[in-house]
């Protein structure tokens, strides 16, 4: 059952895999596009807030303005909007046509404090800048992304020099992160409709995929079913070969003791035909001629067979192939001397077999009765694995037990009980 629920799990797990590699590829290639194309829109707004903060920073009405702006106020006293007023006149429409022409949010021009002459905001000129910008003024540029009165934006800032490598004042250029999201989104809506065609492509190419492996799993199934219906055709044939052998060494030993008429019973028995007994005529019992029979095959092993039986058994063809089975698995195994008793209780016969062969190992006790399991040499003729099968399974049908023990003799024993059907 476990070996089939795995095969289940091993087929499933392979009519799946192409669709999860198609689904992890499509899925790894769309999250490593996405990245991409995020990380150039941000370098790319970034270089260009920095170019246009630059450009700004050398424009002769920039610097010009600035100038004229540079003893409005000082740290103690910063200026205000008022001191700023002509300034921010001059170049707040310079600052909106800028961002509108570059794409950005906003232009900040500050005076030499960091206090905005420009913003789109009216409300925050004239007010000294919150975030980076004593480096800046110091002359060092900026490039990162800061939030400010606006929001989360990604900026740069760029100091402007005035005579003498003096600074003046400094531009500031920003993008909100708002605008780069929908800019992403924008972006992700370009690559979606490649990403789905993949998907699909790739899934119609697994489902293919998948249909061809199943199709040769189904092969697999019937050829897996013919080769279980052989497998059984050959099992009864075996089996069939095994109980004929005992019935022909019966026949034979009735027919060399002159029983012709006993002979013709036990066939008939066996396989009834259209013959009346003659009058007057008796069955005698063929336990002395099938046991006869099994003696001879076991002295051409170099075996001596001692049998016990009580003279009123009336023994029947189960008990034969039980009797003769374990008696001829003896001899085969090695022993050379086999110790058969048969007794009747009642309705039940009540029988052994003992050798003084090898014996059973232990670690095969579980698996004597198993089909296919045999301790013969690999010179024994015929199917291998079966008698003791056949044992088990004509006790077990007629309501016996059967036990494996050690015998006195030094070997294996079988002790069995079935019941008497006659």
């Amino acid at each position: 059952m476990r070996r089939r629920d795995g095969a289940r799990a091993v087929r499933l797990g392979m009519l799946l895999l192409p669709s999860l590699i198609v689904l992890s590829a499509v899925g790894v290639t769309a999250g490593v596009a996405i990245a991409a194309q995020e990380r150039s829109i941000r370098a790319s707004t970034a270089d260009r807030v920095r170019e246009v903060a630059a450009s700004l920073a050398v424009l002769p009405e920039v610097q010009r303005m600035l100038e004229s702006t540079v003893d409005s106020g000082d740290d103690d006293d910063p200026a205000d909007a008022d001191d700023l007023a002509e300034a921010t006149e001059q170049l707040q429409p310079l600052a909106d046509i800028v961002a509108q022409a570059a794409g950005v949010y906003y232009v900040v021009i500050t005076d030499d404090e960091g206090v905005r002459i420009t913003h789109p905001l009216p409300s925050e000129r004239g007010v000294r800048v919150s975030t980076t910008n004593e480096s800046v003024l110091a002359g060092a540029e900026f490039l990162g992304t800061e939030t400010g009165p606006s929001g989360r934006s990604l900026r740069a800032k760029v100091p402007v020099f005035g005579d003498g490598d003096r600074i003046i004042g400094m531009v500031a250029v920003g993008v909100l992160e708002s605008s780069l999201s929908a800019r992403r989104e924008e972006a992700l809506g370009d690559i979606l409709p490649w990403i789905i065609g993949a998907l699909v492509v790739g899934t119609l190419a697994s489902s293919a995929v998948g249909a061809t492996i199943e199709r040769r799993f189904r092969r697999l199934d019937e050829q897996a079913a013919e080769h279980e219906h052989l497998r059984r055709i050959t099992t009864a044939l075996q089996e069939q070969s095994h109980e004929f052998s005992t019935r022909l060494h019966v026949i034979h030993g009735l027919v060399s003791h002159g029983d012709a008429e006993e002979a013709l019973t036990y066939i008939d028995d066996i396989v009834p035909v259209l013959a009346s007994e003659l009058p007057g005529t008796t069955r005698t019992p063929v336990m002395s001629v099938a046991i006869e029979a099994v003696r001879r095959e076991l002295t051409a092993l170099g075996t001596h067979l001692e049998v016990e039986a009580d003279d009123d058994i009336d023994i029947d063809e189960g008990v034969l192939l039980v009797v003769a089975n374990l008696c001829r698995n003896a001899g085969e195994a090695g022993a050379r001397n086999v110790r058969c008793t048969v007794t009747q209780r009642g309705r039940t016969l009540i029988g052994s077999v003992e050798d003084d062969g090898p014996g059973i190992d232990p670690a095969d006790v579980e698996r004597v009765f198993a089909r296919g399991f045999s301790s013969k040499s690999a010179r024994t003729v015929g199917g291998r694995g079966i008698g003791l099968d056949l044992v088990r399974r004509t006790v077990m049908a007629r309501g016996g037990l059967i036990e494996i023990g050690r015998s006195p003799l030094g070997g294996a024993r079988f002790d069995f009980e079935m019941d008497d059907v006659r």
